[in-house]
């Protein structure tokens, strides 16, 4: 018996290697390194510029609130200076007052301190380290065989005692004193370290005030750098993202003021003091992230121990916070601006890291909304956009590029669960459409290029097929629409939205579906020639199924021109054809449908590509050369066509049976017969 020839695999599209990073790269690399350095280096020149930006998004609400009541553009920003030096300075004053109340009372304070120590070592806890010291030395032992004491010896009772040493006189005590300081040297100690504090202020509110007065100057500056080919869109999303930023400071300030305020109210009815100090400290530092918080409530219930001489005041300051700060955090921020603020928890650690390494303290007190500043110019500005990508909370990758991904890993597991997050916000056809045969259409597209090798292949249909399956419990129906939450405020309005379409509505009444075509097999779901078009085609069915419909999936092998004399027809009231991926001139699917039509006759079919990018089936001319019945480019417009076409086949058959019921009735009338009455 001759043997069979081994088939040959066939040839494999070359896959050119990665390119080597070009002239560009280096020179970004070469700019980014730069700029880092002059940040670090020039630190005293940017910071003031960078507190003067921020406190100008601050401020221009109020600004604008001003010039709407009929105020000049320089009054009104004068007006907001003065109100803003007004309140740092009224603050400065009361924070200067506790501190030297609190200064004053140190002493005492100490005293306290140093009793609960005491207590503290003479109780239990203070014999934990002699007892684990004990411990050790137990352990460490090891014991003697026949331990031997040797026996004392005893001094001879005849040995004269010796005589007392005679003491040597001491040396003679020295004191040093340090002269008086003049009033001279007294104001400089006092003026030098403030002098760098107040210049640096000082050098804040002349930029802000410039800011306040340019600030169309300088957006059209900033367009003109990074967005000049397109005026229209860089202006509209220059202006949305000044408007986002101001309204996110303003709210993140007044929210951080408001629970400074709650922290000092709760401290002054404790009895901890220096309430006003605390509620501004904690203020502060709730700008600082994940670590703000901690070191807020630590320098209040050091000082409640402090005060106390027992416990209750530490444990009412620790209840404090405990249970205001999650409320804040977990209740109040997201209800007033959403559940996120437009970072990834990631980039804010490494911004916290990043920034006060660079400006120190006041880097890191600003350093989430300095990251937030690049995160929205990233979301409007194609140059910066990797600042987005890198610090943004968005997804790195698209719903179906995550479940390609997955795909190739051959994780069923976490596309499924994926897939059911993202059900819970849209129908099982939007899902389908937007998702899952994007992602099968990236996997056809590689596979077509010769870059998916076999097994990969096998993964990705073995993933697909579980998915289809695994999500046949589930309904198609529109979820539930939450509540309406603040949107992010980092998030622009121009991005492109996530389309969520409705289902299937209005899905038909049962009884409006005639029962050939719920019967299993009514409409023959054909997968295309494509590797991965049984899974379109299997989707589709599914669908169809769930607004009853009878289906049935054939693979692309059973109506090839051998075997489609074969394909059992029986009850077939419509043919889908599924393509995840076609291009060109489709001379195959003309000829199929050539064979569909002689194989099952009468019977409408449709042809549809999911997605189709290409706009092969608009040709009005070449639907013509093809010889379908319906076209269709999504699995929603397909699972509407087919239950058209059957309730118009309902609405057919009763009008048939209403003519001939007409007629009978007619005859029955003519002949003199009694008409029966209706049920």
């Amino acid at each position: 018996m001759p043997v069979a020839p081994t088939p040959v695999p066939p040839p494999e599209t070359e896959v050119q290697p990665p390119g080597v990073p070009g002239i560009s790269g280096l020179m970004t690399l070469a700019v980014g390194v730069v700029v880092l350095a002059a940040l670090y280096i020039g630190q005293d020149v940017f910071l003031p510029v960078v507190l003067a930006i921020l406190l100008a998004f601050v401020l221009a609400p109020f600004v604008e609130l001003l010039r709407r009541w009929r105020l000049g553009r320089v009054p009104s920003v004068i007006i907001a200076v003065l109100v803003t030096l007004g309140i740092i300075g009224g603050l400065g004053t009361v924070i200067g007052y506790q501190l030297a109340g609190l200064a004053t009372d140190l002493p005492r304070y100490q005293t306290t301190i140093r009793e609960k120590v005491g207590s503290l070592r003479s109780g239990t806890i203070g014999h934990l380290p002699s007892l684990w010291k004990q411990f050790n030395t137990a352990v460490k032992e090891e014991p003697k065989e026949n331990p031997e004491t040797p026996p004392p010896a005893q001094a001879p009772s005849s040995a004269a005692p010796a005589p007392a040493p005679v003491p040597e006189p001491g040396p003679l005590p020295v004191e040093v004193h340090e002269r008086e300081p003049t009033p001279l040297e007294i104001a400089r100690n006092i003026a030098v370290p403030l002098l760098h504090p107040l210049a640096t202020t000082g050098i804040v509110f002349v930029v802000l005030i410039f800011i306040l007065l340019q600030r169309e100057d300088l957006r059209d500056r900033m367009i003109r750098l990074f967005g000049s080919t397109d005026l229209h869109r860089t202006t509209a999303a220059m202006d949305d993202a000044a408007r986002r930023l101001s309204r996110y400071f303003l709210t993140q300030l007044a929210l951080n003021s408001g629970f400074g305020v709650f922290i000092g109210v709760g401290l002054w009815l404790i009895g901890v003091p220096s309430p006003v100090l605390w509620g501004v400290f904690t203020a502060l530092m709730r700008f600082v992230p994940y670590i703000g918080s901690f070191l807020a409530a630590a320098f209040p219930i050091m000082l409640a121990a402090a005060v106390d001489p027992g416990w209750s005041m530490v444990l009412m300051t620790i209840a404090l916070f405990l249970i205001s700060e999650p409320l804040m955090g977990h209740v109040v921020e997201p209800l007033v601006y959403g559940q996120s603020t437009g970072l990834s928890p990631f980039s804010v650690v490494i911004s916290a890291i990043f920034w006060t390494w660079l400006w120190g303290p006041v880097g890191l007190l600003i350093a989430t909304p300095l990251t937030l500043c690049l995160v929205v110019l990233g979301r409007h500005v194609e140059r910066l956009e990797f600042l987005d990508v890198l610090l943004g909370d968005r997804p790195a990758l698209t719903p179906a590029e995550n479940l390609y991904q997955r795909m190739l890993a051959g994780d069923p597991d976490e596309a499924l669960e994926s897939a059911e997050l993202l059900l819970k916000e849209r129908s099982l056809t939007s899902y389908y459409d937007e998702v899952a045969l994007r992602g099968l259409q990236l996997a056809a597209n590689d596979a077509n290029r010769g870059v998916l090798t076999g097994h990969q292949l096998e993964q990705v249909k073995t993933v697909a097929q579980a998915l289809v399956h695994d999500l046949s419990a589930h309904d198609d129906v529109e979820p539930e629409p939450k509540e309406t939450e603040a949107e992010p405020v980092a998030s622009p309005e121009n991005a492109k939205p996530d389309i969520k379409e409705p289902a299937v509505e209005p899905k038909p009444r049962e009884d409006l579906i005639p029962d050939s075509w719920a019967a299993p097999g009514a409409v023959l779901c054909i997968a295309g020639r494509g590797l991965l078009d049984d899974a379109a085609a299997d989707m589709l069915a599914q669908l169809l199924g769930k607004h009853g419909l009878g289906t049935r999936t054939v693979p692309h092998a059973e109506v090839s021109r051998t075997a489609i004399a074969n394909l059992d027809a029986t009850g077939v009231q419509m043919v889908c054809v599924c393509y995840l991926e076609i291009g060109g001139t489709p001379a195959h699917l003309r000829f199929l449908l050539r064979r569909l039509r002689k194989q099952v006759p009468n019977v409408p079919i449709l042809v549809g590509l999911w997605p189709s990018d290409d706009k092969v089936l608009q040709d009005e001319a070449l639907r013509g050369t093809i010889g379908a019945d319906y076209y269709v480019v999504s699995l929603r417009e397909g699972v509407r066509c087919c239950l058209k076409v059957a309730t118009s086949a309902e609405e057919r058959s009763d009008a048939v049976r209403s003519a001939k019921a007409n007629q009978q009735a007619d005859k029955s009338m003519a002949s003199g017969e009694r008409l029966p009455l209706p049920a």
